[in-house]
C-alpha cells in the first residue's frame, strides 16, 4: 500500500507547474494524501488500517461468501438487493495502545457501534444489529477517527450479513 500512496505523490509532484508556490503544492498534495487514505482499505497482509482523522470506510477483501453479490468488496458498501429483514455482525481487532472503534451505518446513518481500548497485546470489538431494509439501501462499515485496526492472513476484522426474511 505504501508504494501506491508513494507513486501518486510522485505523480502530482511531477505535474506541478512551475508557477505554482510552494504552499500551493502543499495544499494539493495534503488534499490529495487524503483521498488517498479514504481509498486506503483491508489487504490480505499483515498490518494497520489507521488512525486517520476523519472517519473512513472499511472494505473487507477476504470474501467467504457473498451470494447475489450484493457486498463490494472494492467499495465495503452491502447492497440490499429486496426489501427485508437483515441482519449484520463486525468484528474489530486492535493492538498496542491504540484504541480499536467502528460503527456500522445504513445510508449514511450511523446504528451502533463497537469499541475497545487496548492498554496493552490484543482486544477485539463486536456488534451486530438487525435491520428493516429496502432495495438500494447501502450498510457498511466505518472505522473511527483517530483509530486502528490490525489484520493479517487470520483475518480477526470481519463484515457479515444475511436475509433474515423478505418483506
Amino acid at each position: 500500500m505504501k508504494i501506491i500512496v508513494f507513486s501518486s505523490l510522485l505523480l502530482l509532484v511531477c505535474s506541478v507547474s512551475a508557477d505554482q508556490t510552494e504552499t500551493e503544492m502543499l495544499r494539493e498534495l495534503t488534499a490529495s494524501l487524503a483521498v488517498l487514505k479514504e481509498q486506503i482499505s483491508f489487504d490480505q497482509g499483515e498490518g494497520n488500517t489507521g488512525p486517520f482523522n476523519t472517519q473512513t470506510t472499511l472494505t473487507f477483501k477476504h470474501v467467504v461468501t457473498n451470494i447475489g453479490n450484493a457486498y463490494n468488496p472494492h467499495t465495503g458498501m452491502f447492497t440490499a438487493p429486496v426489501r427485508g429483514a437483515y441482519h449484520f455482525e463486525w468484528h474489530i481487532y486492535g493492538h498496542g495502545d491504540i484504541r480499536t472503534g467502528a460503527y456500522l451505518f445504513r445510508n449514511g446513518d450511523y446504528i451502533f457501534s463497537a469499541y475497545e481500548h487496548p492498554t496493552s497485546g490484543g482486544v477485539s470489538g463486536s456488534n451486530g444489529a438487525s435491520l428493516l431494509l429496502e432495495v438500494g439501501d447501502q450498510v457498511y462499515v466505518r472505522l473511527w477517527d483517530n483509530t486502528r485496526v490490525y489484520d493479517n492472513q487470520n483475518h480477526h476484522n470481519t463484515f457479515s450479513g444475511h436475509l433474515i426474511f423478505t418483506m
